[in-house]
């Protein structure tokens, strides 16, 4: 109580000064003679003194801000000193729970410069927006001759008289880290071949060229080539006739990849790149994922590549930018205001990336120039006019009929610079392939050169070749926007490559996999942090002999693994069943590994007396959260046993910013306490835990604890068996619905079954009440605190069917049937709603989805939204996909809101021109819909495939099942389903300031708790049980690594230790990734429960880790092969909003 008047008093004096501050700051303005003449030489009229007075009033807004900023860490700290544990909740006599009010003060603290950025109205506007093109295409794919999906190309013969056609052949072959076969059957099969014969190839002819981009391919070739081939290697390299282009790991997809994994591939490939040729890419080469993301252009700019191409378009966007000469352009962010994000991108123009489609519009005559297809081989042109070896007899014929070809394929693009991609899915893997090719090949080049009258110069070449001669041709050095080309900002999705053949089905096919991704994403992330943090310790205090640098390797396999799976038929669920399994064994693997060295770091960090650690990996110290018997079975919670001594928990939160959250842990025992390390009791609620609708598994009770854990640190909380006070226990009411069901039930826990269906009923805490029908169990309205009208947000489940023509959904496409129907299912559901002091719930168990509907009773982002788990299993449907939609009164219209990669938003607008399934978009991690006065947000924690189909409404489609191929090459169905689980919070905010101009506007972003709500579903904290034998050393100490608040607009990407010269084993440095959010302030932010504060994108860095400092601070290019500047004097750096930026420290 005393120290609680201290902290009044100290409060209250600060308060004091902050406001004595204000008024002579005031003072001094009113009689400061120097700033009445800061207008120069301005006539002093009435509109400049009004002028001056806004700037001061600015200015004085912004001192104010700092010194409010400076009494809010003040309390802070002393709050923090002060704070005990959250109170315990209570029973009022209405029957609901009331928590007591925090202890601490919470406060959005944004400074007003800080929310200028979303209002944007800086730079100029881009020559083509992609909502716009939308909006202007009529996509009636007329039939457009041998060109089927484009026109009749014509030219004049002279037209290169005066500037000769310049063109560059660009071999190259397209392997698949898995798809028909499985990354190491592909290697062994045919990739090594490939890199094998081209070590030879090339060696034969200085004009040779080809280029390679998948990293991990590579690398395992590397590993097993001799030091001279891999000296011969490094020489083609040098020489410029092997280019490495991308360098990612793998061509990762766009649509369903989160930006963690995509930037962590590029660093490994890059890394691997440097390390081992010392070459860094300079162009980016994607020909083969489903559709393109702007995330993609920014990632590669950011890495100091200069130039990029992309093949998977919308046949009508290709034809009309054909038509237009725009394939090719700058891509920039449609947030940039002034440029620095724009690259260079060229699009290629036909059908596919094979040689038919590559050297010019006529697929009948383009494939009889692949000398694969020679006859007698194994594979023939479908046009039925084969190839011919190129001879002194019909070079001249051949060659001209192909320089027609080059000359038309140039006519839409705006230089005189050509581009031919020479290749094809795994081509060049035997040494007689390449004899064909490129022996033809320059028997034409060789033909058409000696030609002055023909006015072409033909040549192999790289992707940099190409883009290097088009800079040299248009006056610019690579970087630089070349004059007379257009700006481009947007993305390319939804993709159809003909008819109305969408490929938007594989932004939900296998969504188990594509959740286990993000599980595997999540892990890596917090066991980078915490080894860095762990090592960094050791190092500090000397005890680094101790520590198993052994993890190192389990991280760095962990990151090629998550980083194989980003592969666009991987994480798109768009490989054989049996690849799938292969993908979902090495994830699972990983995983494994990385709660080992999660343990490992946690158990050295908590512990008091770092003398006394001891690694055994035998008996560890720690033990796992949870298990997964299979890579394709849901995780089981691990169940911890009380005694007669406590039992440790070391709960984990990987958030940069401290969060009050449920901890939910499995016990053995009714008798239940749960204390801090201090010995203080915490709030808990026991709760029971069900093995299905009906049955409670025995001996098993769940209790959920009530923590506040520190930001990326460790908080260490004991449990007793306690045959005292009881745990606070949930009430249950169970709903049959009509249906004969036996019901299994424990004692302790009070359990009220109702043979009938429900009354409609409402759960609410201080934020929300959430009402419900009593007949399906699903959601019907929310309505905010302080709020007198609810708003309708009604929940149901649809089923979409496929076509019953010949053309069919499969892994890639949606061909639905029409609009979903409403899913009956064949009894009614059960529905249980659980009452208690921390979190109520409502699960209705349907035949196919069971759904669970929880509201923490919380201060805090965990309070603000709903938490929505689907447990869905369909695997006796046919030809069937499963949706749940939200209707609304939102008054959205025909626009919705969907992420890229997590990294951005991109708003849609819903094309009645166009097919039902064109309408949907991949969605990694939100989608949402608006008006004036609210938005509603759908987060998730897995990608999957979402809509908006007609105003106040937003649909996901949860699991697919389907019978058939799709014509696509897979060559089955998505007949492996597994019971999967689909977690999401859905959010309902009030917005104080729309408008209407600001709405219209191609760029939108989430606010900052939508933010925090994102970052909560998808890094759950980890809670860590320690080894049952083990009896705790002498102190087990929380491990708080952070010395201040973060600013709650940066994200800490990651904490990557690099690598040391064996790359087995850890550097002394690591790259530090930071993201600044961009966010939205129009939408309210009262009474949010927790702290938030930003700082215009300033952080100190040298003082943000406690107990270590920054030997060393680099900034460098986002893969770090480049350092930017000299490293500075200061430790304190700056970041724009959106910016993502790396930096090499060196924690000391």
């Amino acid at each position: 109580m005393k120290l609680k008047k201290q902290v009044t008093v100290c409060g209250a004096a600060i308060f004091c000064v902050a406001v004595f501050s204000l008024y002579l700051m005031l003072d001094r303005v009113q009689h400061d003679p120097t700033r009445h003449q800061s207008g120069g030489n301005f006539p002093r009229s009435q509109i400049s003194v009004l002028q001056n007075r806004i700037e001061q009033l600015e200015q004085l807004l912004e001192e104010n801000h700092e010194i409010i900023s400076h009494i809010k860490d003040s309390v802070l700290e002393l709050t923090a000193h002060t704070e005990g544990q959250p109170a315990l909740p209570h029973h009022t006599p209405n029957g609901s729970w009331v928590l007591p009010p925090e202890s601490r003060p919470s406060f959005l603290s944004v400074s007003p410069q800080d929310c200028q950025f979303a209002l944007g109205g800086k730079g100029q506007s881009p020559d083509l927006q992609m909502m716009a093109v939308y909006s202007l295409l009529p996509f009636d794919n007329q039939d457009g001759g041998v060109w089927k999906q484009g026109f009749d190309i014509t030219y004049e013969p002279n037209e290169w008289d005066m500037e000769p056609l310049q063109v560059f052949v660009v071999p190259h072959s397209h392997n698949d880290p898995g798809w028909i076969k499985t990354f190491d059957k592909y290697y062994y099969d045919q990739t090594q071949h490939i890199l094998n014969s081209m070590v030879l190839k090339m060696q034969e002819d200085p004009r040779r060229r080809f280029i390679w981009s998948e990293i991990s391919f590579f690398s395992k070739w590397w590993d097993n080539i001799s030091a001279q081939k891999r000296a011969a290697v490094r020489r083609l390299v040098g020489n410029g006739q092997l280019e490495m282009v991308t360098g990612g790991w793998v061509m990762p997809d766009e649509a369903n990849s989160h930006y963690f994994a995509m930037i962590d591939q590029l660093i490994e490939g890059h890394q691997w790149l440097e390390k081992n040729i010392g070459v860094t890419p300079r162009s980016g080469w994607a020909v083969d994922p489903f559709g393109y993301s702007s995330t993609m252009p920014y990632l590669l700019k950011r890495s100091n590549l200069t130039g990029m191409l992309i093949q998977r378009v919308h046949y009508a966007i290709k034809k009309h930018f054909a038509a237009t000469q725009n394939l090719e352009f700058m891509w920039r962010q449609t947030w940039d205001p002034d440029a620095s994000t724009d690259i260079f991108c060229h699009m290629m123009p036909f059908y596919s990336y094979d040689v038919p489609h590559t050297c010019g519009p006529d697929p009948k005559i383009c494939c009889q120039f692949d000398f694969k297809r020679l006859p007698g081989g194994r594979i023939n042109c479908p046009w039925k006019v084969p190839p011919r070896a190129i001879t002194d007899a019909n070079v001249a014929e051949r060659a001209q009929l192909l320089l027609d070809q080059y000359r038309k394929k140039s006519k839409l693009y705006r230089s005189k610079v050509l581009l031919v991609p020479l290749g094809d899915d795994f081509r060049y893997d035997k040494p007689q392939e390449w004899d064909a090719q490129f022996l033809n090949y320059q028997r034409i080049f060789d033909f058409l050169n000696s030609q002055p009258n023909l006015h072409v110069q033909a040549q192999f070449g790289t992707l940099s070749d190409y883009f290097d001669a088009l800079y040299k041709k248009v006056g610019i050095v690579p970087g630089m926007r070349p004059p007379g080309f257009p700006v481009l900002t947007g993305d390319f999705f939804s993709y159809a490559d003909r008819e109305d053949h969408y490929w938007t089905g594989y932004f939900t096919s296998r969504p188990f996999y594509k959740s286990l991704d993000r599980v595997l994403e999540a892990h890596l992330r917090g066991a980078e942090i915490l080894f860095s943090l762990a090592l960094a310790h050791a190092r500090h205090t000397g005890t680094d002999g101790r520590y198993p640098l052994s993890d190192y390797a389990l991280l760095s396999n962990a990151r090629r693994n998550l980083g194989l799976f980003q592969h666009h038929d991987a994480i798109t669920g768009t490989a054989k069943e049996a690849v799938a399994v292969d993908y979902g064994s090495r994830l699972l693997h990983s995983l494994t590994n990385l709660k080992r060295v999660i343990i490992n770091a946690a158990h050295y960090l908590v512990l008091g007396d770092k003398n006394t650690y001891h690694h055994d990996p035998a008996a560890p110290f720690l033990g796992m959260d949870d298990m997964r018997a299979s890579q394709d079975s849901l995780p089981e919670k691990t169940v911890v046993k009380l005694g007669t001594l406590p039992r440790f928990l070391v709960v984990f939160n990987p958030l940069e910013q401290e969060r009050l959250s449920v901890v939910p842990v499995l016990v053995d025992s009714l008798h239940t306490r749960v204390l801090s390390e201090e010995g203080q009791p915490l709030p808990c609620q026991l709760s029971a835990h069900w093995g299905s609708a009906t049955d409670v598994v025995p001996d098993v009770y769940q209790v959920s604890v009530l923590a506040r854990l520190p930001a990326l640190g460790l908080r260490v909380l004991q449990l007793h068996e306690s045959f005292g006070r009881p745990t606070l226990a949930s009430s249950v009411r169970l709903y049959l619905h009509g249906r004969d069901l036996p019901v299994h039930q424990q004692e302790a826990i009070p359990l009220h079954v109702f043979p009938a269906a429900a009354n409609d009923f409402c759960l609410e805490n201080q934020h929300l009440r959430a009402c419900f029908s009593g007949h399906s169990g699903l959601l019907q309205n929310i309505r905010r605190a302080g709020e007198e009208q609810e708003q309708r947000v009604s929940s149901e489940f649809l089923v979409y069917g496929t076509r019953t023509s010949k053309d069919k959904s499969g892994a890639y496409l949606f061909l639905p049937d029409g609009e979903a129907k409403p899913y009956v299912p064949k009894d009614p559901p059960v529905v249980r709603v659980t009452e208690g002091p921390l979190f109520s719930e409502v699960v209705s168990y349907y035949q196919h989805v069971q759904i669970m509907v929880r509201l923490y009773n919380v201060p805090g982002v965990e309070g603000l939204s709903l938490e929505v788990t689907c447990l869905v299993d369909i695997r006796d449907h046919i030809n069937k996909e499963l949706a749940l939609r939200f209707s609304t009164d939102i008054e959205s219209d025909d626009t919705f809101f969907t992420d890229l990669n997590g990294f951005q938003i991109q708003p849609r607008r819903y094309q009645r021109k166009l097919p039902l399934q064109a309408n949907f978009y991949p969605m990694p991690t939100m989608a949402y819909i608006q008006d004036a006065r609210s938005r509603l947000t759908l987060h998730t924690a897995q990608a999957l495939g979402v809509s908006s189909l007609a105003s106040g409404q937003l649909e996901v489609v949860l699991d697919r099942r389907l019978m058939q191929d799709d014509n696509r090459g897979l060559g089955q169905g998505l007949k492996d389903n597994k019971r999967t689980c689909n977690r999401f919070r859905l959010l309902l905010e009030r917005r104080s300031t729309a408008n209407k101009v600001q709405d219209e506007r191609p760029v939108s972003f989430p606010s900052l708790l939508s933010h925090l709500t994102s970052m909560h579903l998808n890094a759950e904290a980890l809670v860590l049980p320690m080894a049952q034998e083990k009896l705790p050393p002498l102190a087990l100490r929380s491990f708080l690594p952070l010395s201040t608040t973060l600013p709650c607009d940066f994200h800490i990407l990651n904490l990557r230790t690099l690598q040391a010269e064996d790359d087995s084993l850890p550097s002394a440095e690591a790259a530090l990734i930071l993201h600044r959010k961009g966010f939205d302030c129009s939408l309210e932010a009262k009474n949010l429960g927790f702290n938030c504060t930003t700082s215009q994108g300033r952080l100190a860095l040298g003082s943000l880790f406690q107990g270590l400092e920054l030997g060393s601070l680099q900034p460098t290019s986002l893969t770090l092969m480049y350092p930017l500047g000299a490293a500075p004097n200061s430790t304190s750096i700056h970041l724009d909003p959106m910016e993502i930026a790396t930096f090499r420290i060196r924690l000391v």
